[in-house]
């Protein structure tokens, strides 16, 4: 009987931990939504990323959206960080295109680590996580073919973009280091984001 007990505790245990490797027990995965929730989570090498904080922490927001979806660019990029971290996640998807074509899927190809003007003018990702190994920040970015974004809605009149995306990342100076991204979702409402309370 105690045997099957600490089988049970250990396998809940092991379960929180993957999806929630902060062992906060708020912070989950939010559900795929399409009515501009202002929601955003992924798992990056396992360990999840949600915005954290509220307001602005030395100039920054926990999710941004910004860009130029009708002008000569033709792009948006959506910026996560975990502000309530002292080792701090971040993630940055560029969407390039998504006014001009909307709903579809979209290849994740490279990023130079640049933003706006000075990024590719393609689909693209890039991120800084925290490497417990080298006890430092380890920056990763997305190469040819390494991704897949999926638009399941683009509403420019109510200012809704929701979607999905997945995808591999190599460490900027060792391209031998790759981490992955899995179950990656996003519901922005980008009038509203930058007053949205985060956990």
């Amino acid at each position: 009987m105690k045997t099957t007990i600490f089988s049970l505790f250990l396998l809940l245990l092991i379960s929180c931990s993957k999806d929630n490797p902060s062992n906060e027990p708020n912070l989950t995965l939010p559900p795929e939504t399409q009515v501009g929730a202002n929601t955003f989570g992924c798992n990056i090498n396992g360990k999840l990323l949600v915005p954290r904080g509220n307001g602005t922490y030395n100039g920054d927001y926990p999710a941004i959206l910004w860009g130029d979806p009708g002008g000569s660019i033709n792009y948006y990029e959506l910026d996560i960080m975990d502000l309530k971290s002292t080792k701090a996640g971040k993630i940055f998807i560029h969407m390039q295109g998504i006014h001009q074509m909307g709903i579809g899927t979209y290849v994740i190809d490279e990023s130079n680590g640049q933003t706006s003007i000075d990024g590719y003018d393609h689909n693209y990702m890039h991120c800084r996580i925290f490497n417990e190994q080298t006890n430092s920040f380890q920056y990763y970015r997305s190469y040819a073919n390494s991704g897949i974004l999926k638009i399941t809605r683009y509403d420019f009149t109510n200012r809704i973009i929701s979607g999905t995306f997945s995808g591999k990342l190599r460490n900027s100076v060792n391209p031998a280091d790759e981490i992955e991204v899995t179950q990656g979702r996003f519901d922005i409402k980008w009038n509203t984001l930058l007053t949205t309370n985060f956990p």
